[in-house]
């Protein structure tokens, strides 16, 4: 063959002379390629997809271009003049409250969120009723609600319940709420009242739990951070929480790129994992075509055109797999966004978000080059008598052909990586323990094969032949190892995370759950509370704490409003928080530093902190904190550090104060109350009169709301870690092809010597028995390790796996990737001695 063939137009000519549609001999190179694009693609797009429907929506979600809000007082005549200076303003309050309906004597309890509006809201969207009505504020005595809130009651438009003291006709049944989501979580569905209404109701009083927000919407060419930053330095410690448009639902875009980057991170090592069966299934291939290989450069062809010829056919298929995966991940977000119902905070239209799909082509690109590589070149440099003499010739590509090739695609992977994270160190991270454990189980295959090696020969033949063939020439040891070990650290990491999950879910917070929750309990009447509640339920458990909400201003010398960033950690900086204060030690609480102020201490204010916001924070015993409590700053010493059991839903506060600190401001208390199964109902029934302005909220129902969404994120999180289980499988089976060769030429000998297609079935079946054992403690260690990693450092739920269920998931495991090596062992048996030694 002449120089002046050695082109690419002749590799190409040649090249397609052996791809065909069914793509025969590469269809794991084009699977494996498929599933992990496809994984990339779709969650990128996704997550873009809601980014941006948050951001294009932010300031109906918002309710305005700036929102400023405040717990427990409303906005002084300045401060409502600042607002009204920087544009139109509009006013709400929310306030958690009960609607009661039914008849007297069996009356109907649903808590709900209670919202009252003024004639300007919403500032941005339309409120709209069910039947297509626009509306804004109702009348004094009508309120509009949610549908749930019609459901739970049974009422419908021209009905009538109470809230408070007053009592309210249903005007109509909200059909869209446009700042919905910008309000966060809720206790029960909405009822919106006008400003009037609320009034008429009666519930808010000093010392009541209610928010008050102030909804601005900017004068044209205005800027809303700079518009921010000059209220924020006008009043810097009078508590304001305060948000812009583009940060419209805080809370919802962290869980976006949390769970996210999550996915992504999945996702990749989905793309990493499929990538050794890349390079297994081109293996494979280019063992079958061995004798062409071997024909062509007996003719003449250079190391280089062989490279250029198969570059091209592996190329091919590698694109027609990368452009499937995008399809499918563009086609899977709708789906994804049907099936996930409330877990998503938005549902976002379609489109085709172009940034991830480029991402997910690059790594799919890279990884085919990275794990291609190798084989290839090994291709090109075998000459062709080794090639001829076949399985004997473990010749490998030379380290400084392919290093370059490998190192820069895995380099590239790397940046494009940190590149495109949110937590670029979170990133790295995972990226350093996906290598590491891909060099555990390369470095155990070795051990394996040299331990199989200075093992005694066996009496037994086919225990001697299924420990021979783990280190005789050409075995593919090494593959299936990390085959092996792939899929059950897989099948171990899912099932921990899943029971996991579903144990935090199902056992911690249920039984620790009190009954009720009550809010607004009058100081001066906790007594008579009490009394009603025992008389109804001698045995009930009734626990009173004094609440509060207040905003940190700043700790030690360090100025919340000067921080750039909030530090890890520190949620408790994000806007207001609870506020309590006890002469004693709550329940729940122990003291890890410091001391407790004495029962009837009057020095100056102390306050006991949370040690994860104290570790955060770097604070010290001593160390001042400065808080902002109904607009007005005060300051006190931490006098301890407490580790908090959060894992009850009683009352736990990040910050309690000595009595001194703050028991002078207007406040009412909580309570919680733990009651019989079956007892909730009349306990609430018998408050509703003699406290119209308490709010009892019954517990299994936020617990059901809790469940669900996690149960949803759980079973979000399954579907993505399946993605990466069925990239090991295809690992597996590419190792089983790449080795089938080899199994092909040790069946036909031993058929020829006299052995039986059983026996050489059951030498294979002992020879992955071997393997399956040896690897199940690693995988265990290494799945238990990365599970406890996502379980408790990413979602920060507490480790409570089922090892029972783990240990028959992983029994499974081995039980399955045994199947699959006999399964893929079976053709071999088939195949004629005779033809089979005229082709070997």
């Amino acid at each position: 063959m002449s120089d002046s063939g050695n082109d690419w137009r002749t590799a190409w000519r040649l090249a397609r002379r052996e791809i065909d549609l069914k793509f025969r001999g590469l269809r794991l190179l084009l699977a494996c390629l498929f599933l992990g694009v496809g994984a990339l693609a779709a969650i990128g797009s996704l997550t873009q997809a809601i980014d941006r429907e948050l951001a294009t929506r932010g300031g109906v979600i918002l309710g305005g271009d700036v929102e400023f809000a405040i717990s427990q007082r409303g906005a002084d005549p300045a401060e409502r003049a600042a607002m009204a200076a920087i544009g139109t303003v509009s006013e709400t309050a929310r306030m958690q409250a009960t609607a009661v309906g039914g008849s007297e004597a069996t009356p109907l309890i649903v808590p709900v969120e209670l919202k009252s509006v003024d004639a300007a809201y919403p500032l941005y969207g339309q409120l709209t009723l069910q039947g297509g009505r626009v509306v804004r504020a109702p009348g004094a005595d009508t309120v509009w609600i949610a549908p749930a809130l019609a459901d739970r009651l049974g009422a419908k438009a021209g009905d009538s319940f109470k809230l408070g003291s007053a009592r309210f006709t249903i005007g109509g049944i909200i059909a869209d709420e446009p700042d919905r989501l910008g309000e966060g979580f809720t206790l029960g569905p909405v009822a919106i009242v006008s400003q009037a209404g609320m009034a008429r109701a009666g519930l808010i009083q000093p010392g009541s739990m209610y928010e008050s927000k102030y909804r601005v919407k900017m004068r044209d060419g205005g800027q809303a951070p700079a518009a921010l930053a000059a209220f924020k330095a006008r009043f810097p410690v009078a508590g304001w929480e305060a948000k812009t448009r583009d940060r419209a639902a805080p809370g919802a875009a962290r869980f976006v790129e949390r769970m996210g980057q999550f996915l992504m991170l999945v996702a990749l090592s989905a793309l990493v994992i499929a990538g050794i069966g890349v390079g297994n299934g081109v293996s494979s291939y280019l063992a079958a075509r061995r004798g062409g290989i071997a024909a062509l450069k007996v003719l003449g062809a250079t190391s280089g055109m062989i490279a250029r010829i198969y570059v091209l056919q592996i190329g091919v298929v590698a694109a027609v797999g990368i452009l499937a995966g995008l399809v499918v991940g563009v086609g899977a977000v709708p789906l994804i966004v049907t099936l996930a119902g409330d877990v998503l905070p938005v549902a976002p239209r379609f489109s085709v978000e172009w940034l991830p799909l480029l991402l997910a082509a690059a790594y799919g690109m890279l990884i085919a080059l990275a794990f291609t590589a190798p084989p290839l070149v090994a291709a090109g440099s075998v000459p062709a008598a080794g090639l001829l003499r076949g399985v004997f010739d473990e010749r490998t590509a030379p380290l400084r052909r392919t290093l370059p090739w490998m190192g820069g695609a895995g380099a590239a992977i790397v940046a494009l990586a940190l590149w495109s994270a949110e937590q670029p160190w979170l990133t790295a991270g995972f990226l350093a323990a996906m290598a590491g454990v891909l060099l555990v189980l390369a470095g155990f295959g070795w051990v394996v094969r040299r331990g199989a090696a200075a093992v005694p020969r066996a009496r037994r033949p086919l225990l001697r032949l299924a420990i021979a063939a783990l280190h005789r020439p050409g075995a593919r040891t090494g593959a299936l190892v990390v085959a092996l070990g792939l899929g059950l650290t897989l099948f171990v990491l899912l099932a921990a995370i899943r029971t996991s999950i579903d144990a935090n879910i199902a056992q911690t917070v249920p039984k620790r759950a009190p009954a009720l929750f009550a809010l607004d309990v009058p100081r001066d009447r906790e007594a008579e509370f009490r009394r009603i509640v025992t008389t109804v339920e001698p045995h009930a458990g009734i626990a009173t704490v004094p609440a509060l909400r207040g905003t940190i201003t700043g700790y030690g010398t360090t100025r919340v409003a000067d921080l750039k960033t909030i530090p890890d950690g520190a949620w408790a900086l994000r806007g207001e928080r609870g506020l309590t204060y006890a002469a004693t030690l709550p329940e729940g609480s122990a003291l890890t530093a410091g001391r407790w102020w004495p029962a009837h201490y009057a020095g100056p204010p102390l306050v006991s902190i949370d040690e994860r916001l104290a570790q955060a924070l770097s604070l010290k015993i001593g160390d001042p904190i400065s808080y902002s409590l109904l607009g007005v700053e005060r300051s006190a010493r931490i006098a301890s550090f407490r580790r908090i059991n959060w894992d009850t839903l009683g009352f736990n506060y990040v910050m309690v104060f000595s009595p001194n600190a703050i028991a002078d401001a207007p406040h009412n208390l909580a309570a919680t109350i733990d009651l019989p199964a079956g007892r909730e109902s009349a306990v609430m029934r018998a408050l509703l009169a003699p406290f119209p302005s308490v709010s009892v909220i019954e517990v299994g129902a936020v617990l059901t709301q809790v469940r669900d969404l996690v149960t949803q994120m759980a079973a979000a999180i399954t579907a993505a870690t399946s993605v990466a289980v069925l990239a090991g499988i295809a690992v597996l089976v590419g190792a089983i092809a790449a080795a089938r060769e080899v199994r092909t030429y040790d069946s036909v000998i031993l058929r020829t010597l006299g052995a039986t297609r059983m026996q050489v079935l059951a030498s294979q079946a002992i020879e992955y028995a071997f393997l399956g054992a040896a690897l199940a403690v690693l995988a265990l260690l290494l799945g238990l390790g990365g599970a406890w990693y996502v379980v408790v450092e990413l979602f920060e739920f507490a480790w409570l796996p089922d090892y029972g269920a783990v240990a028959v998931t992983l029994v499974a495991g081995v039980a399955s990737v045994m199947a699959l090596g006999l399964a893929g062992a079976w053709p071999i048996l088939g195949v004629r001695p005779a033809r089979a030694l005229r082709e070997l």
